[in-house]
């Protein structure tokens, strides 16, 4: 029980000054693990030992990452992403799987069965590093976005036929309790339908009970029990447990306690994929790397290669133009963490010796530290898109209307509704070409352009304008630009979004006509909402926004004058303290008339 306790703080040491070093060079977290679980295990300096076992209980993680994976089933997001799934993700595993094999058998003198144990694991990607990174920089939604995660999507369920084909290749000895191929194939049928019997008569009425009881606690015991229990039916009927996992998640994403459960499941998801990949950098032999380092890193080039021109191919065959194709291609080039689980297949099914498994679990290993370097060049292509907007329709081409929005997003959204309300003709621009390529889905035209620019917007006739809003989400933006879109183009209103208090300060100097703190607006509208919802009377929620609104404006008023974002603190509601707002509107309204208003 010692050992055991001083391993796991001498992995989780490692662990964590690993992590924070990669992470502060922009490596990532998944490679910090690799190279702390190198460093301390038994090929390392020795310090803990026993990667094999810990890989086994490591693997509950990628369990649970196939749980998550199905929670994000929901049928109608499947239905919409049937073509990017099926069609652009089905066709990169199998032309990247047969391009890896033929290089593989061309290049390593391996026999066809262990080619193809090697080749299959190494067309899958990092789902790890690749989705963290697209949600990090807000591009998970966007159709670029959508199609990385059909494609990930995709890998990540073929890890089950994988895994099959793999044991059809064993050449390890037949175990007499393991069941035939007809009783493996109708036990996955069998265990498929009950677990979705399961979950449709069993989980879902459970999952009512706890939410009316409202405890925390008992959705990450739901949560924790529904996949555990799904993987030891399967490991128990000899099938794969990251199948039992997948289907777990399946079967609830239709529940409207799917999010909670995400949610809940999340940390122990992260700690366990985190164990995992120490585990498989423990058991990672360095001395045959060593040995073979440009083997290592000619592989690990020839699999960036082959996968970057593969994919691109095959985006460019489903429609996508060359810039997004080859960003897509560059961010999905490693080789990935399923790689590793089924390499420790095929050298248990004796298709690869162990030190074949240590060098291509190097060479995935090398791939992945590539991939922030990828990512930033993903970036840049994007960029250069954006640069030159060749493919794109700038501000010149649109007829000039009485109103410009800036920005297309959630916000300029709705700004431009009111104003298509009202019958206003709008001249949209947006710099983001994945934002303009998702409103032509919806037939709405949105010209390229950084609106922030004055060349910019006296192509899109500002200087005939009545109105331009600027609804982008810039924390850069300042007080320099705004005024000086306002000094070239006086005869339009200036209206100016900001995220919060900070921002508005900060643009305010440049005294635009307006401007609209999203975060205020929109947590008054639900204030409102809250005091319906508790019966108060009308005209009483009439007074409290009127006095709020005049208590914010003052106490801006007040911190614009101190430069203090703490001045003001006093003109702020509180429970059973202070006037109400009936008595501010009084105060208020005697002042005007004493100032002859």
């Amino acid at each position: 029980m010692n050992l055991a306790l001083t391993e796991f703080v001498i992995l989780l040491g490692a662990a964590l000054l690993c992590v924070i070093l990669f992470r502060r060079i922009g490596l990532g977290a998944v490679l910090g693990y690799l190279v702390a679980g190198a460093l301390v295990g038994p090929h390392g300096l020795a310090l803990v030992g026993g990667g094999e076992a810990k890989l086994q209980f490591a693997e509950l993680g990628i369990a649970l990452l196939l749980f998550l994976v199905g929670l994000e089933l929901n049928p109608r997001r499947l239905w919409h992403l049937r073509r990017e799934i099926f069609g652009l993700g089905l066709s990169q595993v199998l032309v990247s799987g047969a391009a890896l094999f033929a290089f593989l058998l061309a290049v390593s003198g391996f026999t066809w069965q262990a080619v193809l144990a090697l080749a299959l694991p190494l067309a899958l990607s990092s789902t790890a590093q690749v989705l963290p990174g697209l949600k990090s920089s807000g591009r998970i939604n966007s159709p670029f976005g959508e199609k990385a995660f059909s494609i990930l999507l995709l890998q990540d369920l073929s890890i089950v036929p994988f895994i099959t084909i793999i044991a059809a290749l064993s050449r390890a000895p037949v175990d007499p309790a393991a069941p035939s191929g007809w009783q493996m194939a109708l036990y996955t049928v069998g265990a498929v339908a009950g677990l979705v019997l399961a979950g449709r008569f069993i989980l879902h009425p459970l999952l009512k009970i706890v939410g009316r009881i409202g405890e925390r606690e008992l959705f990450v015991v739901v949560g924790l029990f529904t996949v555990l229990a799904a993987a030891g039916l399967m490991h128990a009927l000899h099938l794969s447990i990251a199948l039992g996992a997948f289907v777990a998640g399946v079967m609830l994403a239709d529940s409207p306690y799917r999010h909670e459960l995400e949610a809940d499941v999340e940390p122990f998801r992260s700690i366990l994929l985190g164990l995992f990949f120490l585990a498989v950098g423990m058991v990672l032999d360095v001395g045959v790397v060593m040995e073979r380092p440009l083997t290592v890193i000619g592989l690990a080039a020839g699999l960036i290669l082959i996968k970057t021109a593969v994919l691109w191919g095959v985006a460019r065959l489903f429609g996508m133009a060359w810039r997004p194709a080859l960003a897509l291609a560059l961010l999905l080039s490693q080789g990935g963490e399923f790689g590793f689980v089924l390499f420790t297949q095929a050298q248990q099914a004796q298709l690869i010796l162990p030190e074949a498994a240590s060098l291509f679990t190097a060479v995935v290993t090398l791939s992945m530290a590539a991939t922030p370097f990828l990512m930033l060049f993903t970036r840049f292509l994007e960029y250069s898109r954006e640069a030159d907007g060749s493919d794109l329709d700038g501000p010149e081409a649109a007829a000039n209307g009485r109103a410009i929005v800036v920005g297309y997003g959630r916000f300029g959204q709705m700004v431009a509704q009111m104003l298509h309300a009202a019958d206003i003709s709008v001249t949209l621009i947006d710099k983001r070409p994945s934002q303009i390529e998702l409103s032509g889905r919806f037939d709405t035209k949105v010209y390229y352009g950084d609106g922030l620019r004055l060349d910019v917007l006296h192509h899109a006739g500002a200087d005939e304008a009545q109105l331009i809003a600027l609804c982008i989400d810039d924390a850069a933006m300042g007080a320099d630009q705004i005024g000086a879109i306002k000094h070239a183009f006086p005869n339009a209103r200036l209206l100016v979004r900001a995220f919060d208090r900070r921002q508005a300060m900060a643009i305010a100097p440049a005294e635009p006509h307006a401007i609209v703190r999203e975060v205020f607006e929109s947590a008054l509208a639900m204030g409102i909402q809250a005091l319906e919802a508790l019966d108060v009377a009308p005209d009483e929620i009439v007074d409290a926004e009127r006095a709020l609104r005049h208590l914010d404006a003052a106490r801006f008023d007040m911190q614009m004058e101190s430069g203090d974002l703490r001045a003001g603190a006093h003109l702020r509601f509180r429970a059973g303290d202070g006037p109400r707002p009936r008595e501010i509107l009084d105060q208020l309204a005697d002042r005007l008339r004493g100032d002859g208003r």
